[in-house]
């Protein structure tokens, strides 16, 4: 069994409500994370999932430490973090899209202050070696204002490795990047958790990225765990898949066929999709020949993790 690096024992947030001199009423209080409880194991990459307001990265803030929990527990590496915060810190990174850095200061001057802070050794090797990592050895000089926003995403996922992490808070850390960029930074990610055994929590709205790097997912709903399991078993929970015809004789016979049973068909040119249960497909076509239904080309598109998600979060509003 790998070491336990992150427990999380009941932890919630809740928000008190204050006076609103628009509304001239009190507001309830609001339960951002509403006692969850889950384990990262070394080596593991886990997604945190789940539509805007979810509770992500409130959950993240609190892991962080920069947002206090109103009940629960967290321990990093078996360590208690109020009693031992600085320590665990010291072995723990974080990445957002959305960070923002010292924007006089250049790239190389941001990643050696971080270095120093984290007591890193031989930090101008490590600074080089990430520079190169995320392809911005030209830009080390450039103040962080001369960055591009995808750029700028770069220089905080060196930041994020400079001090050789445990564990990693990733919170949509592709963001902004152009998508061969992305596919090195996941690719350097995957190589991280290979190496070095880094665990992270990794949070996306990218579910083919998510599918792609994480072992497991934990998916929330209005501050709880609604789901875990490994991003193909969630997707398996979605029954229905999409066939994909290209029809060559037969497409108002075949839209009223389709219409006739309750399935969803949209119909372009000559294409045809057909939303419908994975276990209907071979008697549904078995039903077309029989109605001299004539099509020459067939693909069928199984669930995926962004189908879950799709599903998931219109839940939300139900």
């Amino acid at each position: 069994m790998t070491k336990v690096v992150l427990e999380v024992e009941n932890l919630t947030k809740i928000f008190p409500g204050g006076f609103s001199l628009k509304k001239m009423r009190r507001s309830e209080p609001t339960v951002a994370v509403d006692h969850i409880s889950f384990e990262i194991h070394e080596g593991e990459i886990v997604g945190l999932l789940g539509p805007n307001g979810a509770g992500k990265t409130t959950t993240i803030q609190m892991l962080l430490g920069t947002t206090s929990e109103t009940e629960g527990k967290l321990k990093f590496f078996g360590k208690d973090f109020k009693k031992h915060r600085s320590e665990i810190l010291q072995e723990v990174n974080y990445a957002s899209a959305y960070t923002r850095l010292p924007w006089r200061m250049s790239v190389w001057e941001n990643l050696m202050v971080y270095a120093k802070m984290y007591q890193v050794e031989k930090p101008k090797e490590r600074i080089e070696m990430l520079l190169e990592q995320f392809e911005m050895e030209e830009y080390a000089k450039k103040s962080i204002s001369d960055l591009s926003a995808g750029q700028t995403t770069r220089v905080i996922l060196a930041k994020a490795f400079i001090n050789f992490p445990k564990l990693l808070l990733l919170d949509e850390p592709t963001a902004s990047l152009d998508p061969d960029i992305a596919v090195s930074v996941r690719k350097f990610l995957l190589k991280q958790q290979k190496k070095y055994g880094v665990a992270m929590l990794f949070t996306s709205h990218n579910m083919a990225e998510v599918s792609e790097v994480c072992d497991r997912v934990v998916f929330l709903r209005k501050g709880k765990i609604f789901a875990e399991d490994t991003p193909d078993e969630l997707a398996k929970t979605i029954k229905n898949c999409t066939l994909r015809l290209l029809v060559g004789d037969g497409l108002k016979r075949l839209r009223t066929f389709a219409d006739g049973r309750g399935y969803q068909i949209s119909i372009k040119d000559r294409e045809a999709e057909v939303v419908l249960k994975e276990k209907e497909v071979a008697r549904f076509l078995n039903k077309l020949a029989r109605h001299n239904i004539k099509y020459s080309e067939i693909s069928i598109d199984k669930p995926t993790l962004e189908d879950y998600f799709l599903v998931q979060a219109g839940g939300e509003n139900e």
